[in-house]
C-alpha cells in the first residue's frame, strides 16, 4: 500500500486548508476495509495523532484541532480528505497520513504502531 499526501501550504492565521491522501495498492476490497488516520509532526516534537476515520466512518480527533478539523473519505476515489479551518500557527507540522488493515479499537486510535502504512507527510505552514 501506498500513500501520496498532498495540499499542504502557506496559509494565515484563521485561514484553512484541505490535504488529501490517496491510496494505491490496496486489496481487492479498496480503501473501504482500511482505518484511515492524520497525524503530525512539529518541528523538535514528537509525531503526534490529529485524526482518525474508521473503515465504518466513525471519526475521532485530538483534542487540540476539535471543532476546526474535519476527516472524510471517498471510497470510490481511495481518498481520504483532512479539511481544516481556523488554522493556528501551532498547527504548523508535516502532516502525515496512515492506514490501517486492521479495526482499531478506540482507545487504541491514536496509537502510531497501529497503523500499518505512512504517506510521506505533507508541510502546512501558518503564519501569524
Amino acid at each position: 500500500v501506498q500513500l501520496q499526501a498532498s495540499g499542504g501550504g502557506l496559509v494565515q492565521a484563521g485561514g484553512s486548508l484541505s490535504l488529501s491522501c490517496v491510496a494505491s495498492g490496496l486489496s481487492k476490497y479498496g480503501l473501504s476495509n482500511y482505518g484511515m488516520g492524520w497525524f503530525r509532526q512539529a518541528p523538535g516534537k514528537e509525531r503526534e495523532f490529529v485524526a482518525a476515520i474508521s473503515s465504518g466512518g466513525s471519526t475521532y480527533y485530538a483534542d487540540s484541532v476539535k471543532g476546526r478539523f474535519a476527516i472524510s473519505r471517498d471510497n470510490a476515489k481511495n481518498t481520504v480528505y483532512l479539511r481544516m479551518n481556523s488554522l493556528k500557527p501551532e498547527d504548523t507540522a508535516v502532516y502525515y497520513c496512515a492506514a490501517s488493515r486492521f479495526v482499531i479499537a478506540p482507545q487504541y486510535i491514536a496509537t502510531m504502531s497501529r497503523y500499518d502504512y505512512w504517506g510521506q507527510g505533507t508541510l502546512v505552514t501558518v503564519s501569524s
